[in-house]
Protein backbone atom coordinates (compact mmCIF):
# COMPACT_ATOMS: atom_id res chain seq x y z
CA UNK A 1 0.00 0.00 0.00
CA UNK A 2 1.55 3.50 -0.80
CA UNK A 3 0.32 6.82 -0.25
CA UNK A 4 -1.42 7.34 -4.00
CA UNK A 5 -3.59 3.94 -3.41
CA UNK A 6 -5.09 5.94 -0.34
CA UNK A 7 -5.81 8.82 -2.27
CA UNK A 8 -7.42 7.14 -5.01
CA UNK A 9 -10.04 5.84 -2.39
CA UNK A 10 -11.04 9.41 -2.13
CA UNK A 11 -9.86 8.67 2.02
CA UNK A 12 -12.12 9.88 4.35
CA UNK A 13 -10.35 11.95 6.96
CA UNK A 14 -12.88 10.69 9.81
CA UNK A 15 -12.06 7.54 8.91
CA UNK A 16 -8.44 7.68 8.96
CA UNK A 17 -8.51 9.73 12.19
CA UNK A 18 -10.70 6.83 13.80
CA UNK A 19 -8.02 4.04 12.39
CA UNK A 20 -5.30 5.42 13.88
CA UNK A 21 -6.89 6.22 17.54
CA UNK A 22 -8.05 2.36 17.40
CA UNK A 23 -4.28 1.34 16.28
CA UNK A 24 -2.46 3.65 18.77
CA UNK A 25 -4.12 1.97 22.18
CA UNK A 26 -5.10 -1.11 20.15
CA UNK A 27 -8.83 -1.44 21.61
CA UNK A 28 -11.76 -0.03 19.87
CA UNK A 29 -13.97 0.61 23.52
CA UNK A 30 -10.43 2.80 24.57
CA UNK A 31 -10.32 4.49 20.76
CA UNK A 32 -14.08 5.89 21.03
CA UNK A 33 -13.55 6.63 24.77
CA UNK A 34 -10.83 8.70 23.59
CA UNK A 35 -12.73 10.27 20.28
CA UNK A 36 -15.78 10.54 22.24
CA UNK A 37 -17.62 7.87 19.67
CA UNK A 38 -19.76 4.18 21.30
CA UNK A 39 -17.76 1.18 20.78
CA UNK A 40 -20.31 0.00 17.62
CA UNK A 41 -19.46 3.92 15.77
CA UNK A 42 -15.60 3.29 16.28
CA UNK A 43 -16.16 -0.57 14.64
CA UNK A 44 -18.07 0.75 12.30
CA UNK A 45 -15.54 3.08 11.06
CA UNK A 46 -13.31 0.31 10.99
CA UNK A 47 -14.99 -2.13 9.19
CA UNK A 48 -15.96 0.89 6.39
CA UNK A 49 -11.97 1.76 6.26
CA UNK A 50 -11.13 -1.89 5.35
CA UNK A 51 -14.03 -2.64 3.01
CA UNK A 52 -13.06 0.57 1.14
CA UNK A 53 -9.33 -0.70 0.65
CA UNK A 54 -10.36 -4.14 0.23
CA UNK A 55 -7.94 -5.21 2.98
CA UNK A 56 -7.71 -6.45 6.98
CA UNK A 57 -6.22 -3.46 9.28
CA UNK A 58 -6.86 -5.63 12.42
CA UNK A 59 -6.87 -9.13 13.78
CA UNK A 60 -8.90 -9.53 16.51
CA UNK A 61 -7.64 -11.47 19.68
CA UNK A 62 -9.12 -12.36 23.45
CA UNK A 63 -6.39 -8.99 24.69
CA UNK A 64 -7.47 -6.85 21.98
CA UNK A 65 -6.14 -5.99 18.62
CA UNK A 66 -3.51 -6.43 16.33
CA UNK A 67 -2.43 -4.67 13.23
CA UNK A 68 -2.00 -6.69 10.14
CA UNK A 69 1.05 -6.17 7.91
CA UNK A 70 -1.27 -3.91 5.94
CA UNK A 71 -2.16 -1.87 9.31
CA UNK A 72 1.49 -1.35 10.19
CA UNK A 73 2.13 0.13 6.94
CA UNK A 74 -0.95 2.38 7.14
CA UNK A 75 -0.70 3.17 10.62
CA UNK A 76 3.01 4.59 9.95
CA UNK A 77 1.70 6.47 7.28
CA UNK A 78 -0.70 8.07 9.52
CA UNK A 79 1.55 8.84 12.53
CA UNK A 80 3.14 10.52 9.52
CA UNK A 81 0.32 12.65 8.89
CA UNK A 82 -0.83 13.73 11.96
CA UNK A 83 3.04 14.79 13.25
CA UNK A 84 2.93 17.00 10.52
CA UNK A 85 -0.35 18.23 11.51
CA UNK A 86 0.50 18.89 15.09
CA UNK A 87 4.05 20.98 13.46
CA UNK A 88 1.60 22.74 11.35
CA UNK A 89 -0.74 23.24 14.52
CA UNK A 90 2.33 24.73 16.35
CA UNK A 91 3.55 26.92 13.96
CA UNK A 92 -0.08 28.36 13.04
CA UNK A 93 -0.77 29.27 17.16
CA UNK A 94 2.72 30.59 17.40
CA UNK A 95 1.75 33.43 15.26
CA UNK A 96 0.02 35.24 18.12
CA UNK A 97 1.80 36.41 20.87
CA UNK A 98 0.48 34.63 23.78
CA UNK A 99 2.83 31.38 24.57
CA UNK A 100 0.42 28.65 24.84
CA UNK A 101 -0.55 24.91 24.13
CA UNK A 102 0.51 21.32 25.09
CA UNK A 103 3.80 20.57 25.97
CA UNK A 104 5.02 16.77 25.01
CA UNK A 105 8.42 16.46 27.56
CA UNK A 106 9.98 13.23 27.62
CA UNK A 107 12.14 12.60 30.57
CA UNK A 108 13.65 10.02 33.04
CA UNK A 109 11.43 8.27 35.66
CA UNK A 110 14.00 10.05 37.93
CA UNK A 111 13.87 13.53 36.67
CA UNK A 112 10.08 12.57 35.74
CA UNK A 113 8.73 11.52 39.54
CA UNK A 114 11.56 13.24 41.74
CA UNK A 115 13.12 16.50 40.29
CA UNK A 116 10.88 17.85 38.37
CA UNK A 117 7.60 18.32 39.68
CA UNK A 118 7.96 20.36 42.68
CA UNK A 119 9.90 23.02 40.71
CA UNK A 120 6.62 23.06 37.89
CA UNK A 121 4.68 25.35 39.69
CA UNK A 122 6.47 28.75 39.20
CA UNK A 123 6.43 27.47 35.15
CA UNK A 124 2.94 26.69 34.84
CA UNK A 125 2.67 30.59 37.32
CA UNK A 126 4.39 32.13 34.52
CA UNK A 127 2.72 30.57 31.70
CA UNK A 128 -0.89 29.97 32.72
CA UNK A 129 -1.89 28.78 29.34
CA UNK A 130 0.59 25.87 28.54
CA UNK A 131 -0.53 22.24 29.33
CA UNK A 132 2.07 19.70 29.90
CA UNK A 133 1.85 15.93 28.59
CA UNK A 134 4.61 13.97 30.56
CA UNK A 135 6.29 10.46 29.25
CA UNK A 136 8.44 8.97 31.21
CA UNK A 137 11.04 6.28 29.96
CA UNK A 138 14.32 5.33 30.39
CA UNK A 139 15.07 4.62 26.95
CA UNK A 140 14.94 6.67 23.33
CA UNK A 141 11.93 8.54 21.67
CA UNK A 142 11.06 8.77 18.13
CA UNK A 143 11.31 12.63 17.45
CA UNK A 144 10.92 12.30 14.15
CA UNK A 145 7.03 11.20 14.83
CA UNK A 146 6.67 13.44 17.23
CA UNK A 147 6.87 11.55 20.46
CA UNK A 148 7.91 13.97 22.37
CA UNK A 149 8.89 17.94 21.54
CA UNK A 150 11.74 18.06 24.03
CA UNK A 151 13.43 15.79 26.25
CA UNK A 152 15.21 15.37 29.72
CA UNK A 153 17.79 12.02 29.39
CA UNK A 154 21.12 11.07 30.30
CA UNK A 155 23.56 11.80 27.79
CA UNK A 156 22.96 12.20 23.89
CA UNK A 157 21.38 9.42 21.79
CA UNK A 158 23.52 6.78 19.85
CA UNK A 159 21.82 7.31 16.81
CA UNK A 160 19.82 10.86 16.83
CA UNK A 161 17.99 11.46 13.97
CA UNK A 162 19.07 14.90 11.50
CA UNK A 163 18.39 18.03 12.96
CA UNK A 164 18.46 17.48 16.87
CA UNK A 165 20.15 20.09 19.28
CA UNK A 166 21.64 18.66 22.32
CA UNK A 167 22.17 21.01 25.26
CA UNK A 168 24.14 20.02 28.45
CA UNK A 169 22.10 20.82 32.16
CA UNK A 170 23.77 19.50 34.78
CA UNK A 171 26.51 16.50 35.61
CA UNK A 172 25.31 13.56 37.28
CA UNK A 173 26.78 11.84 40.49
CA UNK A 174 26.04 8.75 42.24
CA UNK A 175 26.72 9.02 46.06
CA UNK A 176 25.79 6.29 48.74
CA UNK A 177 23.23 8.10 51.30
CA UNK A 178 21.28 6.21 54.49
CA UNK A 179 18.75 7.61 57.27
CA UNK A 180 19.28 8.85 60.44
CA UNK A 181 16.77 6.00 61.66
CA UNK A 182 18.66 3.10 59.67
CA UNK A 183 21.72 4.20 61.29
CA UNK A 184 20.80 4.35 64.90
CA UNK A 185 19.36 0.96 64.33
CA UNK A 186 22.25 -1.11 62.46
CA UNK A 187 25.61 1.68 62.94
CA UNK A 188 26.99 3.53 59.79
CA UNK A 189 29.24 2.33 58.37
CA UNK A 190 32.88 3.90 58.41
CA UNK A 191 34.63 2.34 55.00
CA UNK A 192 33.33 1.13 52.13
CA UNK A 193 34.04 -2.55 53.14
CA UNK A 194 31.82 -2.30 55.73
CA UNK A 195 29.06 -2.15 53.55
CA UNK A 196 29.33 -6.11 53.41
CA UNK A 197 27.35 -5.95 56.69
CA UNK A 198 24.54 -3.73 55.95
CA UNK A 199 21.43 -4.16 54.02
CA UNK A 200 21.77 -2.84 50.24
CA UNK A 201 18.98 -1.37 48.27
CA UNK A 202 19.61 -1.82 44.67
CA UNK A 203 18.09 -1.03 41.11
CA UNK A 204 17.09 -4.11 39.43
CA UNK A 205 13.86 -6.12 39.28
CA UNK A 206 14.03 -7.38 35.54
CA UNK A 207 14.12 -3.67 34.15
CA UNK A 208 17.19 -2.38 32.37
CA UNK A 209 19.57 0.13 34.41
CA UNK A 210 19.10 3.76 33.31
CA UNK A 211 22.90 4.65 33.67
CA UNK A 212 26.22 2.50 34.07
CA UNK A 213 27.70 2.09 38.10
CA UNK A 214 23.89 2.77 39.12
CA UNK A 215 24.42 -0.84 41.40
CA UNK A 216 27.93 0.23 42.26
CA UNK A 217 27.48 -0.90 46.11
CA UNK A 218 27.08 -4.36 45.03
CA UNK A 219 31.30 -4.10 44.57
CA UNK A 220 32.73 -1.42 45.99
CA UNK A 221 34.97 -2.38 48.89
CA UNK A 222 33.98 -5.95 48.65
CA UNK A 223 36.73 -8.76 47.78
CA UNK A 224 38.27 -9.83 45.20
CA UNK A 225 35.61 -11.26 42.89
CA UNK A 226 32.76 -10.88 45.63
CA UNK A 227 28.92 -9.54 44.84
CA UNK A 228 27.29 -8.53 47.93
CA UNK A 229 23.09 -10.12 47.97
CA UNK A 230 21.48 -6.80 47.60
CA UNK A 231 18.27 -6.36 50.18
CA UNK A 232 15.89 -4.90 47.81
CA UNK A 233 15.95 -4.72 44.00
CA UNK A 234 13.62 -1.77 42.98
CA UNK A 235 12.92 -0.62 39.21
CA UNK A 236 12.25 2.97 40.11
CA UNK A 237 14.86 5.59 41.45
CA UNK A 238 11.79 7.15 43.63
CA UNK A 239 10.69 3.98 44.88
CA UNK A 240 14.81 3.32 46.27
CA UNK A 241 14.99 7.34 47.31
CA UNK A 242 11.59 6.14 49.36
CA UNK A 243 12.70 3.14 50.70
CA UNK A 244 16.10 5.30 51.97
CA UNK A 245 14.16 7.94 53.38
CA UNK A 246 11.97 5.05 55.14
CA UNK A 247 15.11 3.62 57.00
CA UNK A 248 15.46 0.81 54.75
CA UNK A 249 18.97 0.60 53.98
CA UNK A 250 21.24 1.92 52.20
CA UNK A 251 20.91 3.35 48.46
CA UNK A 252 22.99 5.14 45.52
CA UNK A 253 21.28 8.47 45.04
CA UNK A 254 22.07 11.17 42.60
CA UNK A 255 23.26 14.13 43.81
CA UNK A 256 20.67 16.25 41.88
CA UNK A 257 18.31 14.39 43.76
CA UNK A 258 19.54 14.13 47.05
CA UNK A 259 19.78 17.89 47.46
CA UNK A 260 16.28 18.52 47.93
CA UNK A 261 15.95 16.06 50.90
CA UNK A 262 17.65 16.91 54.39
CA UNK A 263 17.08 13.74 56.08
CA UNK A 264 19.21 11.74 53.67
CA UNK A 265 22.88 11.44 55.34
CA UNK A 266 25.56 11.00 52.92
CA UNK A 267 28.61 8.24 53.36
CA UNK A 268 31.94 8.43 52.62
CA UNK A 269 32.10 12.56 51.19
CA UNK A 270 35.22 11.78 49.32
CA UNK A 271 33.63 8.95 46.93
CA UNK A 272 31.16 9.76 44.20
CA UNK A 273 30.90 8.38 40.80
CA UNK A 274 29.94 10.17 37.96
CA UNK A 275 27.89 8.65 36.11
CA UNK A 276 26.24 10.80 33.03
CA UNK A 277 25.12 14.32 32.30
CA UNK A 278 21.96 15.55 32.06
CA UNK A 279 21.05 16.63 28.79
CA UNK A 280 18.12 18.37 26.85
CA UNK A 281 17.15 17.24 23.09
CA UNK A 282 14.50 18.60 21.15
CA UNK A 283 14.23 18.88 16.92
CA UNK A 284 15.88 22.26 15.15
CA UNK A 285 12.21 23.08 13.50
CA UNK A 286 10.54 23.70 17.51
CA UNK A 287 13.31 26.56 17.44
CA UNK A 288 11.46 29.82 18.23
CA UNK A 289 8.21 28.38 19.23
CA UNK A 290 7.08 30.62 21.81
CA UNK A 291 6.21 27.03 24.76
CA UNK A 292 9.50 25.75 23.87
CA UNK A 293 11.39 28.45 24.20
CA UNK A 294 9.31 28.83 27.77
CA UNK A 295 10.14 25.76 29.17
CA UNK A 296 14.19 25.61 27.72
CA UNK A 297 14.81 28.94 29.62
CA UNK A 298 13.02 27.68 32.67
CA UNK A 299 15.03 24.39 32.90
CA UNK A 300 18.18 25.89 32.14
CA UNK A 301 17.60 28.13 35.29
CA UNK A 302 17.11 25.35 37.24
CA UNK A 303 20.25 23.90 36.26
CA UNK A 304 22.13 26.67 36.98
CA UNK A 305 20.94 26.20 40.30
CA UNK A 306 22.74 22.75 40.59
CA UNK A 307 25.67 23.96 39.40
Amino acid sequence: MCIKQLWSHNMDWDKLRVFHAVAEVNSLTNAGVALGLSQSAVSRQISSLENGLNIKLFNRHARGLILTNEGEILYKTTRHIFSLLHTVQTKIADTKHAVKGTLKIATTTAVGTVWLPPRLNSFFDAHPDISAQFILTDGEVDFTMREADLAIRFGKSKNPPPGMVHQHLFNVNLKAYGAKSYFKKYSTPKTVDELSNHKLLVYGGGAAAPTDHVNMLLHLGAKLYEVREPFIQLPSAFGLLECVRAGMGIALIADYIARDYDDLIPLFPDISHPVSEMIMAYPKELIGTKRIEAFLDFIRKEAVKLK
